[in-house]
């Protein structure tokens, strides 16, 4: 597992520099046609997640690995992802094309009634990857080829037309969703569930075999929380019909699934650094919970 990759660090490994946008606007916005980025020469991405916002349409037959799982793709496709999730990809097919924008939450901020992690296309679990037909393709290419102009404008507001049309993607996502899909908070229950999971998720993902997985107890979330223990089970109880005990338990199954996958470290060090002490702790964890061993996962 690679650790998180700054924007600084997207574009010397893209571009060898710094992109020629004024300071003030670095890392902020910019947007790609994908195929440029695609050199021979050019390394594979890196399973690992990022520090931006990155929003792709892509074209041909290609693979993500997202989280612990894997996504294929094949025609056009409009991807989201945050920086909460790691992630890679690779082509599959010859004739990929498309584009890309990349951006911080900063360059939003003020000008959505929610934070971006609110919205479920950015929310770890979410639906990061929309199929489009023929005429959504135009539409959403069009939107693109308008921000890469604007990128390399002379507009003084240009940025301000940017953030429109990345506001446009966005919404274009989120009306193939119902409504009552965004994230809303209608009582202190799902407050309380929503802090709890966005807890549970800040721990992730584990970038290196010394760094442990600390809160992995109901007790231990609670007290960080300065609830009572039970108060907090029955509010995630009642909210998501799931224990407290179960979300820890899916979300370690699914980062060891990650790790057994994409890292090289050997099993006990992902034991460790998912909080087991005993490698034998750990096999019979995952065993319970995926019905196979981790060395069996591996092969597979």
């Amino acid at each position: 597992m690679q650790k998180t990759e700054s924007l600084d660090e997207f574009y010397r490994h893209k571009f060898n520099r710094l992109p020629d946008t004024p300071k003030a606007n670095t890392g902020q916005v910019n947007v790609f046609k994908l195929e440029e980025c695609l050199a021979p020469t050019t390394a594979p991405v890196s399973y690992s997640r990022r520090d931006f916002y990155k929003i792709t349409l892509i074209r041909g037959r290609n693979l993500y690995h997202y989280a612990d799982k894997s996504i294929e793709i094949d025609g056009p496709t409009l991807v989201f992802f945050n920086p909460q999730v790691p992630y890679t990809w690779q082509a599959v097919s010859s004739d990929t094309t498309g584009f890309f924008c990349i951006f911080r939450e900063a360059f939003f901020r003020g000008h959505f009634d929610m934070s971006l992690t609110d919205l479920p296309l950015f929310q770890p679990g979410g639906k990061p990857a929309y199929t489009l037909n023929a005429n959504e393709e135009a539409d959403v290419s069009m939107l693109f080829e308008k921000m890469l102009t604007e990128i390399n404008s002379d507009y003084t507001f240009k940025y301000d037309l940017l953030r429109n049309y990345v506001s446009e993607l966005i919404h274009y996502a989120l009306k193939r969703r119902p409504s009552d899909a965004l994230h809303q908070h209608p009582d202190t229950r799902s407050r309380l569930t929503a802090v709890f999971i966005e807890l549970l998720e800040r721990q992730f993902p584990i970038e290196s075999p010394t760094r442990r997985f600390a809160l992995r107890s109901a007790s231990d979330f609670a007290h960080q929380l300065a609830v009572h223990v039970n108060h907090l089970n029955r509010c995630v109880r009642d909210t998501t019909g799931k224990t407290t005990t179960d979300h820890i338990a899916d979300r370690l199954t699914a980062e060891a699934r990650a790790l057994l996958r994409h890292s090289d470290w050997n099993i006990a060090e992902i034991g460790y650094s998912l909080g087991f002490d005993e490698p034998a702790h750990f096999n019979y964890f995952f065993r319970k919970h995926t019905g196979m061993a981790p060395s069996a996962f591996r092969r597979v």
